[in-house]
């Protein structure tokens, strides 16, 4: 399957051991206007298997402006506020698309 438009977003972060639960505090509270944001079509909290202070944000957008949109948000920059103090290294993120679906 065939997918040119929609943007996959992946935001991959590692949390102070002791900030892990005010992070799920705070994706807890904010997941559902995320989830409702124009444009945005999928929205999963994942963890590391192995590192239980590493999470990644797998989300699905229209398109680049759907995302962009969002980073430019009060929203975003509000629920970013929150979450990026708590962080134990630097954020890794990656925009793909879908090639191939089997």
């Amino acid at each position: 399957m065939k997918n040119n438009a929609m943007l996959i977003r992946i935001v991959r972060m590692t949390f102070k051991p002791e900030s892990v639960e005010t992070f799920l505090e705070v994706f807890n509270s904010s997941k559902n206007k995320i989830r409702s944001f124009p444009g945005c079509k999928h929205l999963e909290l994942q963890r590391d298997y192995h590192n239980p202070n590493v999470y990644a944000t797998y989300s699905h957008w229209e398109d680049d402006q759907a995302l962009e949109n969002y980073r430019h948000s009060e929203l975003f920059k509000g629920v970013w506020a929150q979450t990026k103090i708590h962080f134990d290294d630097k954020p890794i993120a990656f925009s793909h698309k879908v090639v191939e679906k089997l």
